[in-house]
């Protein structure tokens, strides 16, 4: 799978613009300030209908238009798909070819993507409700029917939520409720577990193959391990009931899978209290590149990789044994200050841009990019 082409329109600071992309390394450098994350993310929100960062959908319309726009021409096996996605401050349309898309669910496993910006060193050191959006979106990626799940999940937790709020105790509906729960919560479990246990499966070799270091992993924390109880509902069930008075108590839902977790170690030390920042972004893409084969061998398809501003912050022999991962059979858009951190090699293979002055140019003998307004 790899994204072949991408046009703009009134998207953040893109007033208009077309741009091709080569099937395995992308580069795109210049100052900052000139847009290089904007068009990420907009390949972003092209594969997942929304942002990585914390706005609205009305921030990603360019100032003083009344809509934006992102088509992409997907490249998978030997078909072409043509992905639409716009926003008019009102509604929000997918089309996929020529059908307009209306469940999200059947949008978002089109297009597979990863992303890496600096930001997501929050999925180490921020709160737990980061880690679970992490996974709640890669697995969407994955599974369709993982998002529909999680709906479903949501809906009967605000349900819950609100009856306990309500302060009625009709003690055979609240069983019946807390049963449906239990039902969402031990399927979101399993498919957690399983994908936490498939990213180890990769992870170790990976931050050892970058950084020497052995012993790597990620260690799944559950709210309620439900295999401890073998899956059962009715055993389950009496766990939440132990609950049931501290519940109305503090007006919440004590056990479920909405209070999850997950932990990164390096050997028996918790990478958020010990590691330090250069330990905690290889984690990160370590993290990230271990998803790349399970979407191989998941969805037999490779995703495309989106790597913001990922150099700046890493040693030259971490640069060296990172990108050796990029030279594989993968679409790779990376943005970057500029080409000082690439090698040789890198710099052969791959298509290059550069931004400057607001404008997007092939770099070097390369002809321009083909944009309409020469703004960024």
């Amino acid at each position: 799978m790899y994204l072949k082409r991408v046009e703009l329109k009134n998207f953040r600071n893109y007033s208009s613009l077309k741009i091709s992309f080569n099937k395995g390394i992308n580069i795109i450098y210049g100052n900052n300030a000139q847009g290089k994350t904007n068009l990420l993310e907009s390949i972003y929100v092209l594969a997942l209908t929304n942002t990585f960062r914390n706005v609205y959908d009305t921030d990603l319309i360019m100032k003083d238009r009344k809509f934006f726009n992102i088509k992409g021409i997907l490249k998978n096996s030997k078909l072409d798909t043509t992905l639409n996605i716009s926003y008019d401050n009102i509604k929000k349309r997918m089309i996929l070819d020529d059908s307009e898309i209306t469940k999200v669910s059947s949008y978002i496993s089109v297009m597979n993507t990863i992303l890496f910006t600096p930001d997501d060193l929050d999925i180490i050191k921020g709160p737990p409700l980061v880690r679970r959006k992490f996974l709640n979106t890669e697995l969407s990626q994955l599974y369709s029917n993982y998002y529909i799940l999680l709906s479903e999940y949501e809906k009967i937790l605000k349900m819950r939520n609100d009856y306990i709020k309500s302060g009625a105790l009709d003690i055979n509906y609240y069983d019946i409720i807390t049963s449906f729960l239990i039902e969402k919560d031990i399927l979101i479990f399993k498919i957690r577990k399983k994908f936490i246990e498939r990213i180890n499966n990769y992870a170790s070799e990976i931050f050892k193959n970058i950084t020497g270091l052995s012993g790597f992993k990620i260690v799944y924390k559950p709210n309620l391990d439900y295999s401890e109880y073998d899956y059962d509902k009715n055993k389950i069930l009496e766990v939440f009931k132990d609950k049931y008075d501290s519940e109305y108590k503090f007006l919440s839902t004590f056990y479920g899978v909405h209070k999850d977790d997950f932990e990164f170690y390096l050997g028996d030390f918790n990478l958020k209290l010990y590691g330090s920042q250069g330990q905690m972004r290889i984690s990160v893409l370590t993290l990230k590149l271990s998803e790349i084969e399970i979407f191989k061998k998941w969805k037999n398809s490779t995703p495309i990789l989106l790597l913001d501003d990922v150099f700046s912050e890493i040693d030259e022999i971490k640069n060296n044994n990172l990108l050796n991962y990029l030279s594989r059979d993968l679409q790779v858009i990376i943005t970057a200050v500029s080409l000082n951190s690439f090698n040789k090699d890198i710099l052969s293979k791959a298509k290059i841009f550069r931004i400057e002055y607001g404008k997007i140019k092939l770099d070097r003998l390369n002809r321009e990019v083909k944009d309409d307004r020469r703004t960024l």
